[in-house]
């Protein structure tokens, strides 16, 4: 075994929700092997392999086990030691490379820096090997991109630079911390494939952590399921996939959204309740003595009709314009052409006071409910200021808060509360708790659940389904997940360079894309080939549920 980490015991700080961040811990890697940790936020997966590698935060302490590597236990090795093996034989790759690498620095210095840590190299060949990295990751123009600060590339790109940077010093394990969370189906796809073709080149172990099921079916030798800190399954990745045994698992497992839609449902025929015609929206940038002008049409003649009570997913790779049509659609950004009518009235010529006025007609949800949430406001004031400012009594206004608080599940002792005090879940229920409190007609969704857990993502998908049928909402539901836009969404509209190349209803799209755009993006969705266990469990279900 590469790494052995055995009854592994790591302690909270005093007043934490728990003792034990993790508890008994045993699991192992081998070489050529890819182990994938599951579980929900707060399993203890991301401290377990904070624990290997040495980088727990100040007052979370390993208080008991070992972790084995070469024969030595990493807990007992002085500080010096594990610096030293930090990057030479264990290496990390974390979940967001923006925060991970350091934004006043080229690209080039921060791989060259790996080997300066660690006195490898000359300055010469420091800046070749930089290069051979850049290319063996598979990022276009090595050159241009060893010039280039964070800020300048994709996030696809910076997590292959995390990766090159990760392989520098040919680790013997690299641990992956959810490095796929928020890249787009295509991208994520691309790093999946990227990390199993360099593992399987230099017989690395790999220890995956993630909570997403259909990683684990791609790309997964072994799986090792955790909850509260305690590990709860463990065992060929394709047999508890297929045949868990633990309720635990089995739930995480039917929590996941599946590509098969649902039977569609009827819709009355009645005048739609949004209609948009050739919405274009253009970014300039630059310009002078010494720069040209860049121009990016991000919405480029954009047309569709919402019917009331009717979900609309909009889908697409990162850079397709599905946010900012969105963005235009809730006049938060304003469009360069095209019209916008709400039932009979003008969306898109109403100007100062008379939009305000009807703002409230059209609501959002945005991707990030903590950085959307004034965190220096308590609940009360988040779901009432809205109300409040269109004419609503601070008393109607807060007696409709605490009946928004039960719609979306949260009781009324939460309105005392700052947001921080509650989970990314509870967070997004008060999110969409804020825009209901205005009682609009058309509610925008922007990637409202792409950075849940699977269990939470249900969770909110059944809420918002729920409100939609409850309240006759007309929702835009714009996502890059095609298993999500596949159980929530009517009708799909798929975007690429701001165009939409394909759109039809749900069942329609899935079952015969009629756009190669669309195919690709289908056939990129992680765990979901013909010969894959997550699809064969889902088959079973089905057949079991007839």
């Amino acid at each position: 075994m590469v790494v052995s980490v055995e009854g592994l015991t790591v302690a909270l700080p005093e007043g934490a929700d728990r003792a034990f961040a993790v508890e008994d811990v045993t699991l192992s890697v081998a070489a050529g092997e890819v182990l994938c940790v599951v579980g929900e936020s707060g399993s203890g997966k991301s401290v377990t392999a904070n624990a290997v590698i040495g980088l727990l935060p100040d007052g979370v302490e390993p208080v008991a086990g070992r972790i084995v590597m070469d024969g030595r236990d990493l807990l007992t090795l002085p500080d010096a030691e594990r610096r030293a093996m930090r990057g030479r034989d264990i290496a990390m790759v974390f979940q967001e490379p923006m925060t991970a690498l350091n934004p006043l620095m080229r690209i080039g210095d921060q791989i060259s820096e790996v080997f300066e840590a660690h006195d490898a190299l000359s300055a010469r060949e420091r800046r070749a090997r930089a290069l051979t990295l850049v290319e063996e990751v598979g990022l276009p123009d090595p050159e241009k991109i060893l010039r280039a600060y964070p800020f300048q590339l994709s996030g696809g790109q910076r997590q292959r630079v995390m990766i090159a940077m990760a392989l520098a010093l040919e680790p013997k394990l690299l641990i992956a911390d959810e490095p796929t969370t928020a890249l787009d189906v295509t991208t994520q796809a691309q790093i999946l494939r990227l990390v199993g073709d360099l593992q399987s080149k230099r017989g690395m172990a790999v220890l995956f952590i993630t909570h997403d099921i259909g990683v684990v079916a791609e790309i997964a030798d072994r799986v090792t399921v955790m909850r509260y800190g305690r590990v709860v399954e463990e065992g060929q990745a394709g047999q508890v996939i297929a045949a868990a045994t633990h309720p635990y698992t089995q739930a995480l497992i039917a929590a996941v959204p599946s590509l098969i839609p649902p039977p569609p449902r009827e819709l009355p025929v009645v005048p739609p309740a949004l209609t948009v015609e050739g919405l274009s929206k253009t970014f300039r940038s630059g310009g002078g003595f010494f720069a040209k002008a860049r121009e990016v049409r991000a919405v480029n003649d954009v047309s569709f009709k919402l019917r009331r009570g009717e979900t609309l997913g909009i889908v697409g790779e990162s850079g397709s314009g599905k946010s900012t049509a969105g963005r235009c659609i809730v006049r938060l950004m304003e469009p360069d052409d095209g019209s916008l009518h709400l039932g009979d009235a003008d969306w898109g010529a109403l100007e100062s006071s008379a939009l305000r006025a009807e703002r409230h007609r059209v609501q959002m949800v945005f991707q990030d409910p903590y950085a959307s949430l004034n965190p220096r406001s308590r609940i009360a004031r988040i779901l009432t200021e809205g109300p409040v400012a269109n004419g609503t009594s601070w008393e109607r206004a807060l007696a409709r808060a605490q009946e928004l608080l039960e719609i979306v599940g949260l009781d009324s002792g939460a309105l005392d509360r700052y947001p921080h005090e509650f989970s990314g879940g509870q967070r997004q229920r008060i999110g969409i708790a804020r825009a209901l409190a205005l009682e609009p007609e058309v509610l925008v969704a922007d990637e409202a659940v792409s950075a849940l857990d699977v269990s939470v993502q249900a969770q909110v998908l059944t809420l918002l389904r729920d409100l939609r049928d409850r309240l006759n909402l007309s929702l835009i539901f714009i996502t890059h997940d095609l298993c999500v836009a596949a159980q929530v969404c009517d009708r799909i509209l798929v975007m690429r360079h701001g165009r939409v190349v394909e759109m039809g209803t749900t069942a329609e799209v899935f079952a015969a894309p009629r756009h190669e755009y669309t195919r690709a993006l289908l056939d990129a969705i992680p765990g979901w080939s013909a010969e894959s266990p997550l699809r064969r469990a889902f088959a079973q279900q089905a057949g079991a549920a007839e």
